[in-house]
């Protein structure tokens, strides 16, 4: 049985190259999600949501598993981050931001299997199926600690997006490809996606 796995078979949303941004069209894809706000360093509310993300998405793993002989390989945790102030990302004021944890879902998860799931491990926080769509968006990999992504972003935000005719369209979207609990801050590997749309 050959495993179904997201960073492989879509390249173009996963595998961007370092420092280099580039526009991408993201489907609609489905996700288990948890809301929470504050600083992800430092907030419980946090360190609970992506608990109960991986228990759950590793539960609803084996349950596909068993009951549909389909396997694949459980995605990397995604965040969506909001603030009201874009330029509090590049500035890394993070007990203003707000966020949705999330891990990525293959089409054939249903919420009866979720629900199973959650039922099972019974964690703080009760993740929720959700299809999120963000369409088009600028994309590029920033390779270092999450608290360095400030040069790249202030370059998205102010020389590519404007350059480009681009304006802020959705939440700012990161996806870390490397764990942080085994990889050195230096070599962290991470996406960095911003939804947008054309000027008019």
């Amino acid at each position: 049985m050959t495993k179904s796995d997201i960073k492989r078979d879509r390249k173009d949303l996963y595998a961007p190259r370092a420092g280099a941004f580039h526009l991408v069209d993201v489907p609609e894809l489905a996700f288990l999600m948890v809301d929470g706000t504050g600083d992800p360093n430092t907030s419980d509310a946090y360190a609970e949501a992506v608990a109960a993300l991986y228990a759950v998405s590793y539960a609803v793993k084996f349950a596909s598993k068993r009951l549909l002989d389909r396997d694949y390989v459980v995605a990397p945790l995604e965040g969506l981050w909001t603030a009201d102030d874009p330029a509090k990302f590049v500035s890394r004021v993070k007990d203003d931001w707000e966020w949705t944890m999330m891990i990525h879902q293959p089409d054939w998860i249903t919420q009866d299997m979720v629900d199973v799931a959650v039922e099972s491990k019974n964690p703080t926080r009760r993740p929720r199926l959700e299809r999120y769509p963000e369409g088009l968006s600028v994309q590029a990999l920033h390779v270092g600690s999450y608290d360095d992504e400030g040069p790249l972003l202030h370059r998205l935000h102010h020389e590519f997006m404007p350059g480009n005719g681009l304006a802020f369209n959705g939440p700012h979207h990161e996806v870390y490809l490397s764990d942080p609990r085994k990889t050195e801050p230096a070599k962290l590997r991470t996406v960095l996606r911003q939804p947008v749309a054309r000027k008019t």
